[in-house]
């Protein structure tokens, strides 16, 4: 068994257990549902926005405020980000725990493959199903663009965003995936986790504490600039390593335990 067959073992699961249609499916008509919202308030605001030079535009109203509404400052609540706290860990506590609470575990180890190669055959399929729903997302603003002008360059920078916070949270998912004994148990740790990764900035200032390390280590801090636009390579850096080192850790616990058995 290859990393490929592991990773087709695994999307065939996320596409046959209903938790992901559900989640597809719920996320998917609330995004619609707030995008029509954001839709309404931009066509509103239209006779005072053309009285203004350099007024905000389509994309900064309707288009990358779908993806993010805390992060954003926006009016209605749960953008995509806020959704995707919670759906990731949901979709990735069962990808090692519930092979490990159902006893199959040891039949990936007993295929000869590698830890790498398990952990990431599973990454993979779980990103292939988490660009799928971001791609599904970028349609709705994408399909005015014959009717509105978009900003390619600060949406495009909005969209990449997106694909590394996925990234980043997939890793973690895996990684509490890999250590926890039941499902439940890696979804619970997982939120928590990128929860405390996300107001990590907000505890500091209301506490009064002024941190570059505090200010680097929080994941608001390194998505907000994508969100306006700005493309950083020291933010880029910041998740390609938060999903290197979770990946890396979810590589050594499986590694350990395939020694053991």
């Amino acid at each position: 068994m290859s990393t490929s067959a592991v990773m087709r073992l695994e999307l065939r699961r996320l596409f046959v257990r209903p938790l992901g249609w559900v989640l597809a499916a719920l996320t998917l008509a609330e995004l619609a549902w707030r995008f029509v919202l954001l839709l309404g308030n931009f066509l509103a605001m239209q006779v005072r926005l053309a009285a203004l030079p350099g007024a905000p535009g389509f994309t900064d109203l309707a288009g990358v405020p779908l993806l993010s509404s805390l992060l954003t400052g926006g009016f209605i609540p749960f953008g995509f980000t806020e959704l995707a706290l919670i759906v990731v860990p949901l979709l990735a506590m069962s990808t090692l725990a519930g092979e490990r609470s159902q006893g199959t575990l040891p039949l990936l180890f007993g295929s000869g493959q590698s830890a790498a190669a398990i952990v990431l055959g599973k990454y993979l399929a779980l990103m292939v199903w988490l660009l799928l729903w971001l791609a599904l997302t970028l349609a709705m603003p994408l399909a005015l663009a014959h009717a509105a002008t978009l900003d390619w360059g600060k949406l495009a920078a909005a969209a990449l965003g997106m694909v590394l916070l996925l990234a980043a949270l997939a890793a973690v998912g895996i990684a509490c995936s890999a250590f926890a004994s039941h499902p439940a148990i890696a979804a619970a740790s997982a939120i928590l986790l990128v929860l405390a990764l996300c107001s990590l900035q907000i505890g500091a200032q209301s506490a009064g504490v002024d941190s570059g390390l505090v200010n680097w280590l929080a994941l608001p801090s390194h998505l907000e600039p994508l969100l306006r636009g700005l493309v950083s390579s020291a933010d880029v850096a910041w998740f390609l390593l938060l999903a290197a080192v979770a990946l890396a850790l979810a590589v050594r616990r499986v590694a350990a335990e395939k020694e053991r058995d």
